[in-house]
C-alpha cells in the first residue's frame, strides 16, 4: 500500500499535535511506501519557526520524494474544474490529489474532505 503524506501530517508532527506522531510511527512500521511530493514539501517548509523546519526536514528526508508528473497536474486541473464550488479549496490540494491518483496512493491528512470530494482515497486522523 502506498501513502502520500499531506502537509498537515508534516506540520502536525513537528508541532507535536496528538495523533500525528503515533500515526507516522505506525505507517513506518507497516509499509515502505511512504511518499511526499513537491507541493507538500513546498507548503510544509514555507512557514514556521526554525525548530519546526528542522523536524519537518528530517521527516522529509526519511520519505520517498516524488515529483508531480504532468499526468498528475492535468488530473488535478481537471478535477478542480469539474468540482468547482464543491472541489478542493486550494490548487495545492488538487495537485496532491492528482499525484495520489497517478501513484495509486492513499492521502494521509487531517482534512479528509479536501480530498474525498475529488474521489481520492484517504486515511484521516486527528
Amino acid at each position: 500500500m502506498r501513502y502520500l503524506l499531506d502537509t498537515t501530517v508534516l506540520i502536525d508532527h513537528a508541532q507535536g499535535r496528538a495523533g500525528a506522531h503515533e500515526l507516522l510511527r505506525r505507517l513506518f512500521d507497516e509499509t515502505d511506501d511512504l511518499l511526499v511530493c513537491d507541493v507538500v514539501v513546498t507548503e510544509a517548509l514555507s512557514k514556521g519557526p526554525d525548530e519546526e523546519m528542522l523536524v519537518i526536514g528530517a521527516l522529509i528526508r526519511s520519505l520517498e520524494y516524488v515529483s508531480t508528473h504532468p499526468d498528475a497536474a492535468r488530473w488535478g486541473g481537471e478535477a478542480r474544474r469539474q468540482c468547482r464550488a464543491t472541489g478542493p479549496r486550494s490548487l495545492a490540494d488538487a495537485i496532491i490529489a492528482g499525484v495520489a491518483t497517478t501513484m495509486e496512493a492513499i492521502v494521509v491528512t487531517r482534512n479528509p474532505r479536501d480530498f474525498e470530494v475529488q474521489g481520492v482515497r484517504v486515511l484521516g486522523y486527528g
